[in-house]
């Protein structure tokens, strides 16, 4: 070791800071309130959830220490069980097309057919407009009358009048439906930027080749396009696991609980009910799912992404 490292070691600790100050000033300036921020709304109230899972918390009044009283009604709740079904249900309803339509749109675009724009700004308007705006919409074209605009058009071929937000068997599909058409104009973007990184030549080689459209899709396009359906895929399953504004806004969770996700459960529990340590142990259900899926999902499809 140097004499040079040597002094350096030793330097005083209150002199060492001074310098890494007079170095890095304007990275602590800048980093510190964020920090900050993070601490006070992100980690001290992930604690502070987790100790409300062992606690009677009273909003008036004191709170008392239970145990694991909150964890073991959820076991007894069937009312989270199916909320936590339903969850799963709307998922498969959701991550698929939503992932299908995304990536037929950015193809639709990226042939360079007429109308392109038009196109991109129709799928892309519900992505930048109000929730409450598209379900309102939403809710008008599924209205579970005669009168309504999807009844009125399947009543030319005949098919009777459907009840949709109203049925326990149709409400969460209806409610999938929504978020499919609120979201995948996002997905649509995503799968243009991907398929504008594809290198042309790869394309014109295939063509001399001799190579279909289809197989071209099929042996270029899409194996390429793995680090954008890892990524979609990825935003896709949290959101549907996430799910909380339509079931609000259009059904209240029923009819009979069908469209109850966890989320919107955990809402009425914590603030309906104002049951807020029950509502915590939920959410912790919840992060526990969300994480032990996104590991799975990174572990078969999250794996060389460095393609490009």
């Amino acid at each position: 070791m140097t004499l040079k490292n040597e002094k350096k070691i030793k330097r005083p600790l209150k002199q060492r800071i001074k310098d890494e100050w007079k170095k890095n000033a304007l990275v602590y300036i800048i980093l510190v309130p964020i920090l900050a921020h993070f601490l006070v709304f992100q980690v001290i109230p992930f604690i502070y959830s987790f100790i409300l899972t062992f606690l009677n918390y009273r909003i008036i009044g004191v709170s008392e220490f239970v145990g694991l009283r909150n964890w073991k009604q959820l076991f007894s709740d069937d009312i989270a069980w199916k909320s936590i079904w339903n969850t799963l249900l709307f998922s498969f309803y959701y991550i698929v097309p939503t992932m299908a339509l995304g990536l037929i749109l950015a193809l639709v675009i990226k042939s360079g057919i007429r109308f392109t724009k038009l196109i991109k700004g129709i799928f892309f308007l519900p992505v930048v407009t109000s929730f409450v705006v598209v379900a309102g919409i939403w809710e008008w074209l599924f209205s579970g009358t005669e009168s309504g605009f999807i009844n009125y058009l399947l009543s030319f071929f005949g098919v009777d009048t459907q009840l949709f937000l109203s049925d326990s068997t149709q409400a969460l599909i209806v409610l999938a439906g929504l978020s499919i058409f609120k979201v995948s104009g996002s997905t649509m973007i995503y799968y243009f930027a991907g398929l504008q990184s594809i290198p042309k030549e790869m394309y014109e080689a295939a063509k001399i080749d001799g190579a279909s459209p289809f197989k071209s899709f099929w042996m270029i396009t899409f194996p390429l396009l793995k680090p954008i359906h890892f990524y979609v895929l990825i935003i896709t399953t949290i959101g549907s696991f996430q799910i909380f504004d339509s079931a609000y806004l259009l059904t209240n969770g029923g009819p009979n609980f069908s469209t109850s996700t966890i989320v919107y459960y955990l809402y009425t529990i914590g603030f309906t009910n104002l049951n807020f340590s029950y509502a915590a142990v939920l959410s912790y259900v919840l992060f526990a799912i969300i994480l032990i899926i996104s590991l799975i999902q990174k572990k078969y499809f999250g794996d060389d992404q460095n393609i490009y």
